[in-house]
């Protein structure tokens, strides 16, 4: 899957996959953004706009820095389609386009990873642009979606739960609501206990009268 669309009017690749006109021409991207760190790429000559992000695909490196100007570029693009590549279409390119999702269409860090997920299977961002994404949709929505986990495989993200799952474990660990069900859990066995008191005096009852009459 060389080029990838994620949104409606925004594209995903390679490098290799900008610089071929059919790419180009048949989705009439008019916006490429550049995030693979080479200056002076040699793109074919349809009367394309070009904003290039100079970072270089390494945990500390500032990605950050660009989420903004990139989602709003993307965001005043009206004339065409966007194009968004880095070398290997794996990390920088898809890290500013879940920004993007994020800043322009509202989705949560989770959402938008999904999402470009689903259209690009092998994204991979390095663990550093996930902390950036993740200290992004903080600033945006004031949580996270999202929380990264070492694996064997390396530092890899993981959804978090959804809030209201979130909310209903928190409230069965909280002391009051422990304490809450212990007391219901205790009345409920109490009131059991005596029916099965009353039940079984009942029948002893009903047994010695019996035992009379047979007498």
């Amino acid at each position: 899957m060389a080029v990838a669309q994620v949104s409606p009017g925004v594209f995903l690749s390679d490098l290799d996959s900008a610089l071929s006109v059919s790419v180009l021409s048949s989705r009439n991207i008019t916006l490429i953004v550049n995030a693979s760190g080479l200056g002076g790429v040699s793109y074919p000559q349809l009367d394309l706009q070009l904003l290039h992000v100079p970072v270089q695909d390494q945990p500390h490196a500032p990605l950050s820095h660009y989420f903004e100007s990139v989602a709003e570029r993307i965001r005043q693009n009206h004339t065409g389609a966007t194009l968004v590549h880095c070398t290997a279409g794996r990390s920088r390119s898809p890290a500013l386009i879940m920004a993007f999702l994020m800043r322009c269409e509202g989705l949560s860090l989770r959402r938008a990873y999904e999402q470009v997920l689903d259209q690009r299977p092998f994204i991979r961002p390095n663990a550093g642009f996930w902390r950036q994404l993740m200290d992004y949709e903080r600033t945006l929505f004031g949580r996270n979606s999202m929380r990264m986990t070492r694996t064997s495989c390396g530092v890899l993200p993981e959804a978090l739960q959804d809030p209201e799952a979130q909310q209903d474990s928190e409230a069965l660990q909280d002391p009051e609501a422990l304490q809450d069900s212990e007391a219901q859990q205790d009345s409920e066995a109490l009131q059991d206990s005596e029916a099965q008191q009353d039940s079984e005096a009942l029948q002893d009852s009903e047994a010695r009268a019996a035992y009379c009459v047979n007498i």
